[in-house]
């Protein structure tokens, strides 16, 4: 999926005229702050500044917090990513952008199954691919063709009485798409419509009645976009490979096989179009929000670009103002085709200016104050994963893998040696996402299994118990369903934390007498916490248990409201008398899980905070007792 994540457009090329609203974002504009000596207030975004020594970056380090969008998402540990679209009936990874709609046909869609699969996981929010590189829209575009209603998916013909009439108009569509992209949508009522056609409405309609929060992914590479002639040009180079008998990547191989077809949409991407100025959303015939923007109900803004920015800001203009809330915007930097000499250049400026004036609260992936890449496609963060990290230039004009030290990937994204780098210019809150897959593939394959609950406990332990965000694509099959094997991994996985987490050793039994400070860390509250004395950066909480108890597990939690500032940490048990180290940490933040390598018995443990960058504030701390996952244990 992320093939591409370093072939990321360079410097934003496009004026935006964007006019800044009220309500953006905390750190949406430099602080008053910004001016060195003055008092730090904490922001999701500060600027550092020429005349900011280390022991000031540091300061601001500890004043970089989430805002209100990124402090709810932290509280959603587990996200569902759903890859479903074209891929799945072509059984690809990657599609050319030059398939037949027809080729999208599932018998049925049930998005009601998959929510009651992904959310047996505890999940707490599902995001859809609603456009990947190959340029499909699962929702009806006005901006593009290429997209469910054009395919027979989105036509019920069981008694339809007026199918000739539906037909004949569909036919009149297909006829004017090559220079009108709305045509397909201005037929959309024409008849025999399948009440669940639109996707994307079914997704959060699911979701929502599910009670999950929702998340979408609107690929910036567009497959379906690319000039006919370039796509020509890439045809015959696939064909000369071919003739040689040398192997072909898989987005050749997608090229290969729909070589006799041309890209489905309006050849916009990496055209070299004029930027000139647009109004988003820009209306199209018969449009139904026109007296709805004439009346000043619905928001308008001006922007300078090009034809496939113009077309993206659309696409994000729909999603917002006709399926928000949205609480996730899901875009990576791909750019795929720039080796083969196309390149879209990606106004992410107006792109997150866009986003955070109609939906403030939304995250942005890779956006500023969003959430970021934790670097692999594997599901596991680094045992030290700090939240608030530097970069190199302001979080709001580029694709925020561009501005992180060493790139998205680094083993060090964080600490007080990256803090020095003399490239630093901002600092921002930037917790980590980590991706992974249940099947070897994004998209659903015949031939492919799903990890098991076993591996999937190990991912979260590695994820969630590392400070991030767990986000397991599960993708449904050509059947509209998520598979058994699937839906029981879930399942097992889900009740197998549940379990293991629903009991909290260090709680203290009724009428145990307790210290204001033990029952804060143990009270499962984020805005109740602990911490050393005196304004010190050191200290240690000592914890009474109810008793002897026997644990293998034990989380750790900071108050991340006020930041991430803990450095070190250690936790010992009382064991014949003796306090033993059980558990050694560098970073808290949000959540830490530890497993230990055997199970620990004791009646009083503590935890010593070592080092921090400000006053720690520790508002969890809880030890488990693991419940292994079953299949069919519920």
């Amino acid at each position: 999926m992320r093939r591409f994540r370093r072939l990321l457009t360079g410097a934003v090329a496009l004026a935006a005229v964007l006019p800044l609203v009220p309500g953006a974002p905390a750190g949406a504009a430099p602080a008053p702050n910004s001016r060195c000596g003055q008092q730090i207030t904490p922001s999701s975004i500060i600027p550092v500044l020429p005349c900011d020594d280390f022991a000031r970056i540091l300061a601001k380090a500890a004043n970089t917090v989430p805002d209100e969008g990124q402090l709810a998402w932290q509280q959603r540990p587990v996200t569902a990513f759903t890859h479903y679209g074209m891929n799945t009936f072509t059984n690809r990874e990657w599609g050319s952008g030059a398939e037949k709609e027809e080729t999208f046909a599932p018998s049925k869609v049930d998005t009601d199954q998959w929510m009651r699969s992904l959310k047996s996981a505890g999940v707490s929010q599902v995001m859809l691919t609603v456009k990947h590189h190959d340029g499909f829209v699962l929702y009806p575009s006005r901006y593009t063709n290429h997209s469910v209603v054009a395919s027979p998916w989105w036509l019920s013909t069981k008694d339809c009485v007026k199918l000739p009439e539906v037909q004949a108009a569909r036919e009149k569509a297909q006829g004017e798409r090559a220079n009108n992209p709305s045509a397909y949508w201005q037929v959309r009522d024409a008849g025999c419509a399948n009440a669940r056609g639109d996707i994307l409405a079914d997704y959060v309609a699911s979701a929502r009645k599910a009670g999950l929060k929702i998340g979408v992914y609107l690929s910036p590479a567009d497959g379906s976009e690319l000039t006919s002639s370039f796509f020509a040009e890439e045809v015959k180079a696939v064909e000369a490979k071919v003739a040689k008998g040398e192997s072909l990547s898989i987005e050749e191989r997608a090229v290969y096989e729909d070589r006799a077809n041309k890209p489905a949409g309006q050849g916009r991407y990496g055209s070299g179009s004029a930027v000139t100025r647009r109004t988003i959303p820009t209306l199209v015939p018969g449009d139904d929000r026109a007296a709805a923007l004439a009346a000043g109900k619905l928001p308008k803004f001006s922007v300078d670009e090009d034809d496939y920015n113009a077309y993206y800001l659309n696409q994000l203009y729909e999603l917002f103002t006709q399926y928000g809330p949205i609480d996730e915007m899901w875009l990576d930097g791909a750019n795929p085709w720039r080796g083969a000499g196309v390149t879209e250049n990606y106004d992410f400026t107006t792109w997150f200016k866009l986003i955070h004036q109609l939906s403030p609260n939304t995250v942005t992936f890779a956006g500023p104050a969003g959430v970021r890449w934790v670097g692999n496609e594997n599901g596991r963060a680094r045992t030290t994963e700090w939240s608030p990290l530097p970069t190199t230039g302001d979080p709001r004009t580029a694709h925020n893998e561009e501005l992180f030290l060493g790139g998205a990937e680094a083993a060090d994204l964080g600490s007080r040696a990256v803090l020095a780098d003399p490239s630093v210019r901002y600092l921002q809150w930037a917790p980590a996402e980590a991706d992974v897959s249940i099947r070897p593939g994004w998209f659903w394959h015949p031939s492919e299994q799903p990890k098991t609950p076993r591996q999937l406990v190990d991912l979260y332990r590695e994820s969630v118990g590392r400070n991030a965000s767990l986000l397991l694509n599960v993708p449904p099959g050509t059947d509209g369903s998520i598979a058994p094997a699937d839906s029981a991994a879930l399942a097992a996985f889900g009740t197998a934390i549940r379990r293991t987490e629903s009991v909290n050793l260090t709680a203290p039994s009724p009428g145990q007498p307790t210290s204001p400070a033990v029952r804060a860390v143990t009270d499962d509250a984020l805005a109740t916490s602990w911490s050393p004395e005196r304004g010190a950066l050191e200290g240690t909480l000592e914890i009474p248990l109810s008793g002897a108890r026997t644990f293998d597990q034990l989380r750790l939690g900071e108050d991340i409201r006020h930041g991430q500032h803990v450095e070190g940490a250690v936790v010992q048990a009382l064991k014949n008398g003796q306090w033993t180290t059980v558990a050694t940490v560098t970073t808290i933040g949000y959540s830490r899980i530890v497993t230990l390598p055997a199970p620990v018995t004791t009646d009083r443990v503590r935890v010593q905070v070592t080092q921090s960058r400000a006053r720690p504030y520790l508002s969890t701390f809880a030890l488990y007792r693991t419940v292994e996952p079953r299949l069919g244990v519920h």
